[in-house]
């Protein structure tokens, strides 16, 4: 029988405080295993597809809790407001959660549930930007844009690329600020072309 209070839910907890301390590359079923305080065969009672599986789950939560921070940063605000505490949101989990936020699939997953998380994640972005009249294709290069802009960010302050004395806070709120100004000029969606008369 599986111990008692183990879950599968359990199980991607205990994986993601391990990926929280050693990073994405630490994560094995063994490792996952004594911090659960099983033996590691048991793990397949509740991941049956093994370390495959547990790392899909481990996506699949962190992609969920990305896009519920930025759902509620965002949630009453619009347009440029609303894009600063987008970015914010991002930027700060990334920071609390390096190594988490390292296990982020950037690329489309062949999975119905990491599709799904990632699909709400870029619901959110694409959300804001219909403040701006942005819809269709133009939004899809706008969501593109912003994405880029918080990943990299992210990814360069993670990875400790910011090594000068000035002020990363004030970096952020320049980024902010050109990120909001280009899409506050950005070409609108176009129109769809109007029906033949008959």
């Amino acid at each position: 029988m599986p111990r008692a209070g183990l879950t599968p839910q359990a199980v991607v907890d205990h994986a993601i405080d391990l990926v929280d301390v050693q990073g994405a590359e630490a994560l094995t079923l063994a490792a996952v295993a004594a911090k659960a305080g099983v033996a590691t065969p048991s793990l397949y009672k509740h991941v049956p597809g093994g370390l495959p599986e547990l790392r899909r789950l481990v996506a699949v939560r962190v992609t969920t809790e990305l896009a519920t921070a930025l759902g509620e940063a965002v949630l009453g605000r619009s347009r440029d407001v609303a894009v600063a505490a987008l970015l914010d949101a991002y930027l700060d989990y990334a920071e609390r959660h390096p190594y988490r936020y390292g296990a982020l699939p950037q690329a489309p997953q062949d999975d119905a549930e990491l599709r799904e998380a990632a699909a709400r994640l870029v619901g959110v972005i694409i959300a804001v930007l219909r403040g701006y009249g942005l819809a269709g294709e133009e939004a899809v290069h706008a969501a593109r844009t912003v994405r880029s802009v918080a990943h990299g960010f992210a990814a360069l302050t993670a990875g400790g690329a910011f090594q000068l004395a000035a002020d990363l806070a004030v970096t952020r709120e320049r980024l902010t600020r050109v990120l909001t100004e280009g899409l506050r000029s950005w070409p609108p969606a176009e129109a769809p072309a109007p029906a033949e008369a008959h």
